[in-house]
């Protein structure tokens, strides 16, 4: 086979059925395009055991499942940027992920496991103790999900979990930018300069989200005085007459 071949090749049945699920939004929860009621109530339980609210939002308060769940209908979902084909074997711990399913496949296989037995099933209604026990039996791969290692599907959890935290808010989670808030960090601000040899002065300053710089460009006028976006990063009109 050619690059070209290989480029243009039609992928098999197998691959096909790797890359997960075609009905995207069929059986999906209200307000979802992806998950389905039970695959909602496990998760919000799950994810905020991960990331409990305190002076913070939790997970699910800050739009984490929207996020994952907007993840899983789209691109990364289908596993369009993965390498997928065949043959799939067992790898090395530092090879990473070795499965050849999409992640939209493997969160299926795996929430579809969990909800056949009664500690998946019953998760979102045991105490919270209960709950991390369960979870760290997932982390330590104690169990099989269909035919998917629990601690594949618990690293892929946790790291969706910390995107849909700390991600731009455009992307459905890190609402309010509450991610952001939490370890300071500014966000998508174009530019600097004003600080240029500004040294050892604290940058105290509201987060700003890509969409609402997106916003700032696309409708100086509104945006010009909008109290989202600090007076330092609104757009400049010009007076009139000028150059």
């Amino acid at each position: 086979m050619t690059r070209s071949d290989l480029a243009t090749a039609t992928p098999s049945p197998t691959e096909d059925a790797a890359r997960g699920p075609a009905n995207v939004g069929e059986t999906a929860a209200p307000g979802y395009a992806f998950l389905n009621d039970q695959d909602v109530a496990f998760l919000r339980a799950a994810v905020d055991r991960l990331i409990p609210a305190d002076d913070y939002p939790s997970a699910s308060q800050a739009g984490v499942l929207t996020y994952i769940d907007g993840q899983l209908a789209g691109v990364y979902g289908r596993g369009e940027r993965m390498y997928l084909a065949p043959p799939h074997r067992t790898g090395t711990p530092e090879q990473g992920y070795q499965l050849g399913l999409s992640p939209a496949a493997l969160y299926r296989k795996s929430l579809d496991a969990l909800a056949s037995h009664p500690l998946g099933r019953d998760f979102p209604s045991r105490p919270g103790a209960q709950q991390d026990a369960f979870l760290r039996e997932l982390e330590a791969g104690e169990w099989m999900l269909g035919d998917v290692p629990s601690a594949v599907f618990f690293e892929t959890l946790l790291a969706n979990v910390i995107e849909g935290y700390f991600a731009d808010p455009l992307y459905g989670g890190n609402r309010n930018m509450a991610g952001w808030r939490m370890v300071g960090f500014p966000g998508a601000y174009a530019h600097y300069t004003q600080w240029v040899g500004q040294h050892n002065v604290r940058f105290n300053r509201p987060p700003m989200s890509i969409a609402m710089r997106r916003d700032a460009v696309s409708r100086p006028g509104p945006a010009a005085s909008d109290p989202r976006i600090p007076e330092s990063a609104r757009p400049r009109t010009k007076p009139r007459g000028t150059r």
